[in-house]
């Protein structure tokens, strides 16, 4: 678990790239460029059919319990699932850690970064964003100038990188280098007492979508049991277990 000083210096940045390092023999094949999103009907409506790596994706939560955490969540762990790592960055530590799993992430492959400040936050996505060795990273970054904002679209292209930005629906009027924008709001919520759990129904607006297709939506269902995950009323929050699979190492660099 990495907690960068207020100032990133060379040796923080070594135990960085050490431990992302691990999983850095692997790459996406060519077919693997473009992932699912984990949602058939979300997926019909985006203009590639699903998620490209090498992009920034922007999660606007319509309000608290959005399900736009979840959602990217989900998204992390399809984007996983040809190999590398999901590295997620979080500063307010309040992962409850069996959610993770209950959504179908290995936490083998978790690794957490928890800055204590936004500029560590913003070094830590940059260097993450570059890693080949991360297939998604999902992050809950506060607001991001343009500057800010293009230097990570950069290093996800750089780096091959699905960046997954939770981010409030007050964002879509602030400046954004994402290829994609949904807006995700909460429809309807209904108690299942067979599963001892809840169904949401979110609707997913495209805000923004290289290729066109603004301005559709879908509804999609989360089946949530309640001893698997939080309300969001905060964010999904994860803490994992440092990737113990032997690769290549590799820098990730400056």
């Amino acid at each position: 678990m990495l907690e960068p000083t207020s100032t990133p210096n060379a040796a923080l940045l070594a135990e960085l790239a050490e431990k992302v390092g691990r999983l850095e023999g692997w790459r996406p094949p060519q077919a693997e460029e473009r992932v699912s999103s984990g949602f058939r009907g979300l997926d019909k409506i985006l203009p590639d059919g699903g998620l490209r790596r090498g992009t920034l994706v922007e999660w606007l939560a319509g309000r608290p319990g959005s399900g736009a955490a979840t959602l990217a969540l989900i998204a992390s762990r399809e984007a996983s699932r040809a190999g590398g790592a999901v590295v997620i960055v979080e500063r307010s530590r309040t992962f409850y850690p069996p959610a993770a799993v209950r959504w179908g992430l290995d936490l083998e492959t978790l690794i957490v970064v928890r800055p204590r400040t936004v500029a560590d936050e913003r070094w830590a996505l940059d260097q993450i964003l570059r890693s080949q060795g991360v297939a998604a990273l999902l992050a809950w970054p506060e607001r991001l100038d343009d500057r800010e904002f293009r230097r990570l679209q950069l290093a996800a292209e750089s780096g091959g990188t699905l960046g997954l930005l939770v981010r409030p629906a007050k964002a879509r009027d602030e400046p954004s280098w994402a290829d994609l924008r949904l807006l995700i709001e909460p429809v309807a919520s209904v108690d299942d007492s067979t599963n001892a759990g809840t169904a949401r129904r979110l609707r997913i607006e495209i805000l923004r979508a290289r290729g066109g297709a603004v301005g559709r939506a879908t509804h999609e269902i989360l089946e949530e049991r309640r001893d698997a995950i939080h309300a969001e009323a905060n964010p999904v929050h994860l803490a994992a277990r440092l990737a113990a699979r032997t690769a290549r190492r590799r820098s990730t660099g400056t």
